[in-house]
């Protein structure tokens, strides 16, 4: 398997995450500590603790992307070691932000950190579990799960744009493979519970069951070398 990288995005969001998370920090200490010590500065106070709050969160998101190794990336990486020379792994190269392409599709991977367990009803996806450290994490603004649905009619749509944009001069019009999506959760003390009348809005499984996902997709659902080398072809050229 092939995999590209974005290294100097990695690089420089690493660094907002801990210029940001120290950054809040300080700032949230500072903002208390005025609190307690000038009250008649207690709209800075104020002011000082809203912004901490706000740089810790920018803290937070980066840091669960780029700030802790192993990274999404690396994760994916790992999970994924074995397949063969047909696929290629892109990190941060194209409007998604993992994208698998190879004999099983076009995948865009959406990996997911939350431990304990992750259900679904009517629709809404439900977190719950993990434990004292999961509460203390969920106290402190650990990210939710979010709306996967959103973001993955969100991340086809921008993908497909690509594509179509950077298609190479007369193959405009050539029929592009349909993209797909997975939601990958990389925490190996989660339980991942969806009954059989809720239907996911894309394939949802840890990430050790990734690699062989992948491969029976593959093997009842190949995409042709032809349609392989198209879509590689594109992001490569970009």
């Amino acid at each position: 398997m092939n995999i590209a990288t974005n290294d100097k995005l990695v690089k420089r969001n690493r660094r907002i995450a801990q210029i940001a998370s120290i950054s809040g920090l300080v700032v949230l200490i500072g903002g208390m500590v005025i609190s307690f010590q000038r009250q008649d500065l207690l709209n800075i106070s104020f002011a000082s603790l809203i912004a901490g709050f706000v740089l810790s969160q920018i803290g937070i998101y980066f840091t669960n992307r780029w700030g802790r190794s192993p990274r999404p990336d690396e994760l994916l990486n790992q999970a994924l070691k074995g397949l063969d020379g047909k696929y290629a792994l892109y990190h941060y190269l194209t409007p998604v932000s993992h994208l698998l392409v190879g004999p099983a599709g076009v995948w865009i991977l959406m990996p997911r950190h939350q431990r304990g367990t992750i259900s679904l009803y009517k629709g809404r996806w439900r977190h719950s579990g993990g434990g004292f450290v999961q509460a203390y994490l969920k106290l402190f603004g650990q990210e939710s799960i979010g709306r996967p649905d959103l973001e993955i009619q969100n991340d086809i749509g921008n993908l497909n744009k690509f594509l179509e944009k950077n298609q190479p001069e007369g193959t405009e019009g050539n029929s592009l493979p349909e993209i797909h999506a997975a939601l990958v959760f990389t925490n190996d003390q989660v339980n991942i519970q969806i009954s059989d009348d809720e239907t996911p809005p894309a394939p949802t499984l840890q990430l050790n069951k990734l690699k062989e996902f992948i491969r029976k997709t593959a093997k009842n659902s190949p995409l042709s070398l032809a349609k392989v080398d198209q879509i590689q072809q594109i992001i490569n050229a970009d």
